[in-house]
């Protein structure tokens, strides 16, 4: 399981590694779920969603005749499963240009995650650019740039307060010129809350639409492992007001609880297509199910 196991090793040490040992090795009682509820919970895993497994988990162990708490981390794993969707393939197969617009808040990692996002796609010898959309910064078009340069990959940009719109219909333009696969679009960090600024979202959307056939192939919302059940509301915003079609959940390697990634799939449905889990250019890894919940739990002796 290598740097994903590592990657989580924070995540795992503080919240869900210590639900199995806790359970230990005596009767399932009352105490027992609530101690369960109370660590989902602390991990982010949120009301409802923890909510929802413990009932799952309990008819499982109904079932199964499990009476003993060390054998009640499987039952627990295995309803976390049925929660994490399994993602499918992003849509950027098929036609000439595949369009990716990235969407997020201001330090979600939305930058460096382009970068790490573009060098995948050229390391599977896909050909891709990149636009620098977040127009409104000048450290932001400095930064898509740096971020470009590492992964070998072309940035378009123009000068700071230009119009986004027209920097994605230029890139565009250079994309077709120099036959590339695949577009991902730098947008700016949105503030979630400000109306202001979605509508501006919108517009940029809007022009994709224009410029290739049915753009954005694929809308991905970068959120920051961090901020618990805040990414869940960064989410629904975003998906109202651009029809966000997957995520990338970053800084996973860092105290993130991990718990809020079932929280969206249960309450939004949408795929996760990858994880960030360190700061070098190959630390953006596609999301497996299975892996990260062994990942979570296991434990082969480490110091808590």
């Amino acid at each position: 399981m290598g740097s994903l196991r590592q990657g989580l090793a924070k995540t795992r040490q503080a919240f869900f590694g210590r639900i199995a040992q806790a359970l230990g090795n005596t009767e399932i009682d009352e105490d027992t779920w609530d101690d369960v509820e109370a660590m989902l919970i602390q991990a982010d895993v949120g009301v409802p969603t923890t909510m929802k497994l413990i009932e799952n988990v309990k008819n499982r162990v109904a079932r199964e005749g499990i009476t003993r708490t060390d054998h009640l981390d499987e039952a627990l794993k295995a309803e976390m499963l049925k929660l994490l969707e399994r993602p499918t393939p992003m849509n950027v197969s098929g036609r000439p240009l595949s369009i990716v617009m990235i969407v997020g808040v201001n330090g979600s990692g939305k930058t460096t995650t382009i970068g790490k996002l573009a060098r995948r796609m050229q390391l599977n010898n896909r050909k891709t650019i990149i636009a620098a959309g977040d127009t409104f910064r000048a450290a932001a078009i400095e930064q898509v740039q740096i971020w470009g340069e590492r992964a070998g990959v072309p940035v378009i940009a123009g000068k700071p307060g230009m119009d986004p719109g027209a920097i994605v219909y230029d890139a565009t333009e250079a994309a077709y010129a120099r036959k590339a696969e695949i577009l991902i679009v730098d947008t700016a960090g949105r503030l979630h809350s400000n109306f202001n600024l979605m509508e501006e979202l919108k517009k940029i959307r809007s022009v994709m639409g224009k410029v290739v056939e049915g753009a954005p192939h694929e809308t991905l919302l970068v959120l920051d492992g961090t901020t618990g059940q805040n990414a869940l509301n960064q989410a629904k915003k975003f998906q109202e007001a651009v029809e966000v079609t997957g995520l990338i959940v970053t800084k996973l390697d860092s105290s993130a609880k991990g718990g809020m990634i079932f929280a969206i799939q249960e309450e939004l449905g949408l795929p996760i297509h990858y994880i960030g889990i360190g700061e070098t250019i190959y630390d953006l890894i596609p999301f497996d199910p299975d892996r990260f919940i062994e990942s979570l739990f296991e434990n082969n002796g480490e110091e808590e």
